[in-house]
């Protein structure tokens, strides 16, 4: 469709145009339900979560009218719904959509479909969140043993499954191991994909607390500076992964005592979390 091709190209403001349009001439709730499905996608991607999860919410609410509680067909949708309120930080509402996921996969696939993985990872990263780092772990190792199977050894998916578990060991203070999957994971990527992608920024990022965490905050400074290139290119200028970004910089030069720069990358991150 039109509004699918605009959104390839990366014209989200006039796919969501489209979408509204289509939606206001929409006669059944089967065109509406997806309608609302898309734009729930598109206000993710921009970072407008609260409006996407309400758009998410709409959509299933008209998928239900016809559809049992644990259909297929709506796995997909909680999903979504998760991935919205993890980005929100509402852990304990992503973990109940993301076993609802979970639930309907186990049921409707083979254990070792890569389909799983990604709702066992997506579990895991809300689990991180949490702090639950056992739960985290238990999740991701599952994932990881699905796609080591199925998946060639430079396969994308498998650096995101190693990035997992490398975010992890950083949070339980085992800076070894989780250098050692996070530079698995950029070793992947830096193969698989191009320079500019953001997935190598997430890998610059991860790569970047560590050293932070360690005290190295020069190599630090690198890896956090490395990402933010990327995602400057990538995002619209208020995205809140910038703002992540702009307070990881911020954070290396306070560890520094550098506090009038450290202030001024704060800032920065204020600024586009305020609005």
């Amino acid at each position: 469709t039109i509004p699918q091709l605009l959104l390839k190209i990366g014209q989200f403001n006039k796919a969501e145009e489209l979408y509204t349009t289509l939606l206001e001439q929409a006669s059944n709730d089967s065109d509406k339900a997806h309608i609302y499905h898309m734009l729930g996608m598109m206000k993710n991607d921009k970072g407008q979560y609260t409006e996407a999860a309400s758009f998410y919410e709409m959509s299933l609410k008209i998928k239900r009218k016809t559809l049992p509680e644990d259909h297929p067909s709506l796995a997909n949708t909680y999903n979504n719904i998760g991935l919205v309120y993890n980005n929100m930080g509402d852990y304990s509402k992503a973990v109940k959509f993301y076993e609802k996921t979970i639930k309907i996969k186990e049921k409707a696939l083979s254990p070792d479909d890569p389909d799983l993985a990604i709702s066992y990872n997506n579990i895991g990263t809300v689990y991180k969140d949490m702090s639950d780092y056992s739960k985290a772990l238990e999740f991701h190792e599952k994932a990881h043993q699905i796609v080591e199977k199925a998946l060639p050894p430079n396969h994308p998916d498998l650096a995101y499954s190693y990035n997992n578990i490398g975010g992890v060991y950083k949070n339980m203070g085992d800076y070894s191991k989780a250098l050692e999957f996070s530079e698995k994971s950029l070793k992947i990527r830096e193969k698989a994909l191009p320079p500019n992608h953001p997935s190598l920024a997430t890998s610059y990022n991860n790569i970047g607390g560590v050293y932070k965490n360690m005290g190295d905050y020069s190599k630090a400074l690198e890896f956090y500076e490395k990402s933010h290139k990327i995602l400057e290119k990538a995002l619209p200028s208020n995205h809140p992964h910038l703002a992540s970004s702009y307070n990881n910089i911020g954070g290396v030069y306070k560890n520094m005592g550098d506090y009038s720069i450290a202030l001024e990358f704060y800032e920065k991150a204020l600024k586009i979390r305020e609005k």
